[in-house]
């Protein structure tokens, strides 16, 4: 699929597509906590709060466009029309002035997310045999990433052109990177509308349902201990917190994401050629591993330099695990519930990132009277959890076949 193997049409597609809209979406998501800590006050409860209800939108959103998609036996508009709604909420961020707006606007293209993705996966996934599905998928990981990297270097010109060195992020600066992440995110949506065609679902015309158990008990095992490894995967916002705690300026923590991306993005086409040739588990279960190694460092860190180094580490931690585990998730059900699954596995993520975000926040910084354990508590959690769930993925969960 790489190395001069021939890309299906809807994997290059759906690549394309996932660059630039990555490209917008990192240009501006990543500042949003730090717009809400730094310009508007916020305090890390509510900053948990604002991206751990998006995500848990985007799971209520996702299971039901996966399980329509599998109703319909169609993909394309639903994944089309994700992609578009995420767009067009984007200059919405320009007109937010508390955090209860940057919520409402960051739920909304959460909602376009949820659509899109448990569809656009189906059609990748209906478009190449079940031995390359690692492959497929980590190409679209790599191409999704790399997506990344450049909005993050668009982000950091623009941070360094309307604020210079300035240690906190500006309103004026939030709000032109925001107008300027539309033009991206529209061209995703025409890459995907135009290149992608539709995959006709093969196997039985069995009616799908909302239901884990009918999707097999490995496929809820696995399920179960995801939700385990995601209660300690709190949101990404908190390193980015962590880091600027630790004396990261904003320049300094958009070169850090810069990192992140470059290792994800270099690892996700060899994690997934890796993941066909001896399984997806025993890819996953490293990069849980090293999650929880990454975490227990982020934890102990003593300066903005060595949350740098942990956080580009994480990126491999992404790169041998996002793309392989979807991967792993089509080769556990049918194809004819695939949207269905797909959909299944994002709410699990999503809706457990909600109270793993409140958990980190007040782990961090208490509520009430009650003052927290500290910016340490949420990642010795968090490396905690990961290691557990790593062994309980190993020990109960079945490795699907692969044809």
């Amino acid at each position: 699929m790489t190395n001069g193997e021939n890309v299906p049409g809807n994997v290059r597609a759906a690549s394309w597509a996932s660059f630039f809209t990555d490209v917008s979406s990192e240009m501006v998501l990543n500042l949003v906590p730090l717009f809400l800590a730094n310009v508007l006050g916020a305090r890390t409860a509510v900053i948990g709060l604002v991206e751990g209800v998006a995500n848990a939108t985007a799971s209520l959103v996702g299971i039901h466009s996966g399980w329509l998609s599998d109703r319909l036996r169609a993909r394309k508009p639903l994944a089309v029309g994700g992609y578009a709604l995420s767009a067009v909420t984007k200059p919405l961020f320009y007109v937010a002035t508390s955090w209860g707006a940057v919520g409402a606007v960051r739920w909304a293209d959460r909602v376009g997310k949820g659509v899109r993705t448990g569809p656009r996966d189906a059609l990748i996934a209906g478009d190449v045999p079940k031995a390359r599905h690692g492959r497929a998928f980590g190409l679209h990981r790599a191409a999704d990433t790399a997506g990344a990297v450049v909005g993050l270097g668009i982000a950091i010109a623009a941070v360094m052109l309307w604020q210079g060195r300035a240690p906190e992020l500006q309103l004026a600066t939030f709000r032109a990177i925001a107008l300027l992440s539309v033009i991206p995110a529209l061209l995703g949506v025409l890459i995907l509308a135009l290149g992608t065609r539709e995959v006709p679902v093969t196997g039985g015309r069995e009616r799908p349902r909302l239901r884990v158990r009918g999707m097999g008990r490995p496929f809820g095992l696995f399920l179960a201990v995801t939700a385990l490894f995601d209660l300690g995967n709190s949101a990404d916002a908190f390193v980015l917190l962590r880091a600027q705690e630790r004396g990261l300026g904003v320049t300094g923590i958009l070169g850090m994401l810069v990192c992140f991306n470059v290792v994800y993005a270099g690892l996700s086409i060899p994690a997934g050629r890796l993941s066909d040739r001896i399984g997806r588990k025993p890819v996953i279960a490293a990069g849980w591993l090293l999650y929880a190694v990454v975490y227990l460092g982020l934890g102990l860190a003593e300066s903005g330099g060595q949350v740098w180094l942990l956080y580009s580490l994480y990126g491999a931690y992404y790169g041998l695990t996002y793309g392989t585990a979807k991967a792993f998730v089509a080769g556990l059900v049918p194809e004819s519930l695939h949207g269905t699954a797909f959909g299944t596995y994002a709410a699990v993520l999503g809706l457990v990132d909600l109270p793993a975000s409140l958990i980190a926040g007040v782990l961090w910084e208490g509520v009430g009277s009650w003052a927290g354990f500290g910016p340490s508590a949420p990642f010795l959690f968090g490396a905690v959890t990961a290691a557990l769930a790593s062994v309980l993925l190993w020990v109960l969960v079945r490795e699907p076949v692969q044809e």
